[in-house]
């Protein structure tokens, strides 16, 4: 079990990296880098659409919010993009 979390917290630390790498890449679409910055800027921003403190639903809208924009940034940069950035960050790791 703790291994299980500990490679998916380096996984989730890898994919972070690789969303730094990917706004900085001057081949990355302006529409892409707001969505992935609209994504970073609601993770660690203290308000949410739903508090946290909600049972259930208050980690949901996070989850979803996020992962949406990340997905919609991610299917507008063009696969190499994504690739090659996605190797540079494990090669930092």
């Amino acid at each position: 079990m703790l291994e299980k979390l500990k490679s998916i917290a380096k996984s989730i630390k890898t994919e972070l990296k690789v969303w730094k790498l990917v706004l900085k890449d001057r081949r990355t679409p302006l529409l892409s880098k707001i969505f992935l910055g609209i994504a970073i800027a609601y993770a660690i921003s203290p308000i949410d659409l739903i508090p946290d403190f909600i049972p259930g639903l208050g980690y949901l809208d996070d989850i979803i919010f996020i992962s949406l924009m990340a997905i919609l940034a991610l299917k507008m940069i063009p696969k190499v993009v994504i690739e090659e950035c996605r190797t540079r960050a494990r090669m930092e790791n």
